[in-house]
């Protein structure tokens, strides 16, 4: 039975908890954040505690937190040479004081607190800095059902680089467009099987040879008329820029 002591109560913080809870062989032993509210009403099922020094022993401390807090707590946690992980995608396991047994715990995928998730689809890159905390973690990941990568830092830092690109932005240009085709009274919802094909496409071809579309081909008429279209200049920009970029990548300057 692996023991995790949980520090923090964002998106992340409340999907590993629930899927830690799920697990057969992993105990959540507490629950930390500095406002208890915003956990109480996880409180029948977990200690939630507010205050470090009621910190309890654990084989592992998981600190799923904000990227500019991990080095602060680190420093105010009242016990020496503990494993100690956090979950971001951009921090160095160096940021971490080096009082206690460094290490990452990086799930990477989009959490949306409402929003259900597969654990079980979700990759875990791990990092230690020492060998012999490397099985706890993928023990850890293991008992979740996921795949664990063993990920330096600099290769997790590029990682959620590649993460923003297909996450975050994808996003955005979702958001754009369903405000252009709201803009004119169309469902959104036409546009959806669009949107899982593209995505189940590149799950068995590259991206390169999965584009299509009038930049690819460059088909200047339609691209010409959908920048008529377009009416915020902000919008025109996007379009301009992205298929300058795909123009670029596919020979057709």
């Amino acid at each position: 039975m692996i023991s995790v002591v949980l520090l923090g109560a964002g998106n992340v913080a409340t999907h590993l908890y629930k899927a830690f809870s799920k697990a057969e062989n992993i105990t959540v032993t507490q629950w930390y954040n500095r406002s208890n509210s915003a956990i109480s009403s996880y409180a029948n099922e977990v200690e939630t505690i507010d205050s470090l020094a009621d910190l309890k022993e654990a084989d592992i401390y998981i600190m799923a937190i904000s990227d500019d807090s991990i080095s602060k707590l680190s420093k105010v946690l009242p016990f020496e040479n503990r494993l100690v992980a956090h979950t971001s995608g951009s921090v160095s396991i160096h940021d971490l004081d080096k009082k206690n047994q460094r290490a990452v715990f990086y799930p990477l995928q989009t959490f949306s607190k409402d929003a259900d998730l597969d654990f079980s689809e979700v990759p875990i890159c791990i990092e230690v800095t020492e060998k012999r905390n490397l099985q706890i973690l993928k023990d850890l990941a293991e008992n979740l059902g996921c795949k664990s990568y063993k990920i330096n830092t600099e290769q997790r830092q590029t990682l959620h680089l590649s993460a923003v690109f297909v996450n975050n932005f994808t996003n955005q240009l979702y958001r754009i467009a369903h405000e252009i085709s709201d803009a004119k009274s169309i469902n959104f919802d036409i546009l959806k099987p669009l949107i899982t094909e593209t995505a189940q496409k590149v799950q068995n071809m590259s991206p390169y040879m999965a584009q299509t579309g009038p930049a690819k081909r460059n088909d200047k008429k339609t691209i010409k008329r959908h920048l008529k279209q377009i009416e915020s200049e902000e919008h025109k920009k996007i379009y301009k820029l992205l298929t300058e970029s795909i123009k670029k990548t596919h020979g057709q300057r």
